[in-house]
């Protein structure tokens, strides 16, 4: 680009930013201490709830041109990876986070282990009538917070208001746009037998502390808090050490087991887990083991499975745990030919047992 194409594009944005903020100027104030249903019918009150709440959160200046999308420059002509995904977790705080920082750490940990770097989330909100604005506004702060951390800007969003009793509080929708490197390439066909399955951490920390959240278990275990976070800074330390990385998941609803069921039966191959090699928290496991649940099965918001070749697993799980986020990291098992299709967990005392895909929900409404 020539120096006066450059002086012409910063003049542009220059005019564009002074528009904005003059625009910015006539719109009208937030005076409302609860959400009603004229926030969500398109009019003044609906312009006085985005402006000082979610665009005074996230400003930047894709955001503040309130079009009904964002334009997005990209530095080359690399891959994109694009995700979504709805979070309608109950209560909305809960020990270790709330569904602000669980909107933005779900978005980017799906487009991380997809081997890309997330740059950019929309955010859509359904609120429900009555709900406390210093309140929202606490949980839009905690996804900006959330954001920032990792990295990503919030450049577009939308606000629906339902009335009392149909949305249980507030249901958060974010949408992410990730850029992936040149030449990164994974997938589950790629998975070899031979390869070890390596885990970023802990199970279950998030959906046992969701649940004893409720109040309603008559638990206490103050020791357990969700993992919720971002796991893109972990799985760009484990590409640069074990480069010949076959695949990841982050281990959400249905956990591990779901996760590697579903790798199974893509590949067309089978999955060996070693059970004395799966991190678990003693609270989080007491607390499972209460309520009859199988760790293996129960959500994790800051946690990833990778698969790696043999060879690259030790280096691998050293990445990991030199990350604060990863000292419990292991390896939990192996790709093996057959029985395809399938998984398998191997016990302390020498036996096996089927892991199936999760049936059922024993834990709903967890993210």
């Amino acid at each position: 680009m020539t120096s006066e194409a450059v002086t012409s594009h910063v003049e542009r944005e220059d005019r564009m930013l002074l528009k904005i903020e003059e625009f910015r100027k006539r719109r009208p104030r937030l005076i409302d201490e609860v959400i009603t249903l004229a926030h969500g019918a398109g009019g003044k009150s609906s312009a006085a709830l985005t402006d000082n709440v979610f665009v005074e959160a996230f400003r930047n200046p894709e955001l503040e041109q309130l079009g009904d999308g964002a334009l997005l420059t990209l530095p080359s002509l690399e891959r994109l990876a694009f995700s979504t995904d709805s979070f309608v977790v109950q209560p909305v705080e809960f020990p270790g986070g709330t569904i602000g920082h669980l909107a933005v750490h779900g978005t980017v940990n799906d487009l991380a282990v997809s081997g890309a770097v997330p740059r950019w989330l929309s955010a859509a909100f359904v609120i429900e009538e009555g709900f406390e604005i210093s309140r929202l506004r606490s949980i839009v702060a905690d996804m900006k917070a959330a954001a920032d951390a990792a990295g990503v800007q919030i450049v577009t969003g939308d606000t629906k208001v339902v009335a009392r009793g149909a949305a249980d509080g507030l249901y958060i929708n974010t949408s992410g746009v990730g850029v992936v490197p040149a030449g990164r390439e994974l997938g589950a066909h790629l998975v070899q037998p031979g390869d070890r399955l390596v885990l970023s951490g802990t199970l279950g920390d998030h959906g046992m502390a969701v649940m004893l959240a409720r109040g309603d278990l008559a638990i206490e275990a103050d020791a357990i808090v969700s993992d919720t976070a971002p796991v893109h800074e972990m799985v760009e330390a484990l590409l640069a050490a074990a480069r010949g990385t076959r695949w990841m998941r982050d281990a959400t609803r249905g956990g591990l087991g779901t996760v590697c069921n579903e790798l199974a039966q893509t590949a067309g191959i089978g999955v060996i887990l070693d059970e004395a090699t799966l991190p678990v928290q003693p609270e989080v496991l007491g607390a499972c083991d209460m309520l009859g649940i199988d760790p293996i099965y129960v959500a994790n918001e800051g946690k990833f499975v990778a698969v790696v070749p043999e060879s690259e697993a030790e280096a691998a799980v050293a990445a990991l745990r030199a990350h604060p986020m990863g000292h419990r990291a292991a390896v939990i098992g192996q790709v093996v030919e057959a029985p395809a299709g399938m998984v398998a967990l191997r016990t302390p005392f020498g036996g096996s047992r089927i892991v199936d895909m999760l049936v059922g929900d024993p834990l709903p409404r967890i993210c």
